[in-house]
């Protein structure tokens, strides 16, 4: 059967969602690692799989609409992110006038969060949540003409009635699912202005977070995953890793494929020495320029050691704020010495380190306590930093206390970038003030010209500036 993978051009007139981290517009391209493993599924299971992204073709709606007028899929899958609503039901109803009996099937946090967004007609299916297992029954039901309806983990239209289907088990064995199907995007040149080498690729080797941070959606599968487990037991769904065997043997095939560098997007990298270690013997052994995200706290002399040796080029480490009532409030579960003990142990070892301030977590900001933080994030000299602002989104703690306390403006959560753009008001901190700060901060730390200086010289080619002065562009600017 015929299935492809869209995303669809932003029709909406706004600027394309980005996908993975699921909050911002797009900065730079990211290969979908989320919606490329289940496409590998669907390829496991014998099905004719295509993946169009109209974005990075710079395609149009017109250039959208004459694809629809020549293909003949089945299925059509949609990985939904909060900021790609508008658009993506657009391209649904796209689909629907010229695709009428075909399938559309949509999948991501929006789509979880908000079914009655999606589900207009009785053609459209919302996969909920950790959706491969879904994904590839569902098809495979569709394929031999059984009734699809009573499968775990979807809603669907019935009766002009919204069906909820009891959720699906979580994968409990990651190392079942097939590497993801990368051969699908053709030979796009992604690259990652933090990692100066390319090809450039992203890897996914565990889900989800076991802290409990008030604010924190790491990214869209970590969003989908947690939204749908906590509709049923109320709480965080556990963490979930590949074994290091599984995942030496995607570092070999990237490798054999001609990959320089990797982003790892879990969302912390770093939780036992001994899998570090395993991971970073395979990295180094192919000479792979490398990142990832982790938590202060995971920063210890070894893993600080281990990371300098492999050739790690960024750690990126959500720190949130250098106050330390702010940090206890909102249950980071780090201090502002722990932050300085993690930052000078990377910088020992020579691991370049990128800091992630988040600006308005807590009631207890203030224009005060974000000087604060800003002078101390200056003293680090740290290689960058990412200024963005809290928003309230659906299903975290903090959006029950900033709608119960009358802190979001006009009443309830609307999508927003939080690069950029701020949908609270505190008594002494408003949104206003808090988008000046960002704009400020950001214009300091990446005009300044150590940074400057710091970047420019680590360039290869004049594409690999031009990627990395288009992505800063974007982030100061729009």
């Amino acid at each position: 059967m015929k299935i492809s993978f869209l995303i669809p051009p932003p029709i909406d007139g706004e600027k394309p969602a980005e996908r993975t981290a699921g909050c911002t517009h797009t900065v730079y391209p990211m290969p979908n690692i989320y919606e490329l493993i289940v496409a590998a599924v669907l390829e496991q299971a014998g099905h004719e799989v295509y993946y169009h992204d109209f974005v990075l073709k710079n395609a149009d709606k017109q250039s959208f609409k004459e694809f629809l007028l020549k293909d003949d899929s089945k299925i059509y899958f949609i990985w939904s992110v909060n900021l790609s609503i508008e658009s993506d039901r657009q391209a649904q109803s796209l689909i629907r006038l010229i695709r009428p009996d075909a399938l559309i099937v949509f999948e991501g946090p929006a789509p979880t969060l908000f079914l009655t967004k999606f589900l207009s007609d009785n053609k459209t299916v919302v996969i909920r949540g950790e959706p491969e297992m879904t994904a590839m029954e569902l098809t495979d039901y569709l394929q031999r003409g059984e009734d699809w309806t009573t499968i775990d983990g979807i809603s669907y239209l019935k009766d002009g009635l919204i069906k909820t289907n009891k959720s699906r088990e979580l994968i409990r064995d990651l190392d079942i699912l097939p590497f993801p199907a990368r051969h699908l995007l053709g030979d796009y040149p992604f690259s990652n202005p933090k990692l100066k080498a390319h090809p450039y690729t992203a890897v996914l080797t565990s889900r989800n977070c076991p802290f409990q941070c008030i604010y924190c959606v790491p990214s869209s599968l970590t969003f989908a995953r947690e939204l749908e487990y906590k509709r049923e037991f109320s709480k965080k769904p556990p963490i979930s890793f590949r074994s290091t065997g599984n995942v030496v043997k995607e570092l070999d095939l990237l490798a054999e494929q001609g990959y320089q560098s990797i982003a790892f997007i879990d969302d912390n990298f770093i939780v036992k020495k001994e899998r570090l270690e395993i991971i970073c013997e395979t990295l180094k052994k192919h000479r792979f320029i490398w990142g990832c995200q982790a938590r202060v706290d995971a920063i210890t002399e070894d893993t600080a050691r281990i990371l300098g040796d492999s050739g790690c080029e960024f750690v990126d480490l959500g720190v949130e704020s250098f106050n330390d009532a702010i940090l206890d409030y909102i249950k980071k579960g780090i201090h502002a010495e722990d932050i300085e003990k993690g930052i000078a142990l990377l910088q020992k070892y020579k691991v370049p380190v990128k800091l992630n301030i988040l600006i308005g977590t807590s009631p207890l900001e203030s224009i005060d306590t974000l000087k604060d933080t800003f002078r101390r994030v200056k003293k680090l000299k740290v290689s960058q930093v990412m200024f963005n602002i809290v928003a309230p989104f659906p299903g975290t703690e903090f959006y029950n206390l900033a709608k119960e306390n009358g802190w979001i403006m006009g009443g309830d959560y609307v999508p927003t970038d939080v690069q950029r753009h701020s949908i609270l008001n505190y008594p002494n901190l408003t949104y206003k003030q808090m988008e000046r700060m960002l704009f400020r901060n950001n214009l300091y730390f990446f005009l300044r010209p150590s940074f400057i200086w710091m970047h420019i010289r680590k360039f290869k080619s004049f594409q690999d500036f031009r990627t990395a002065f288009k992505a800063l562009k974007i982030k100061l600017f729009g």
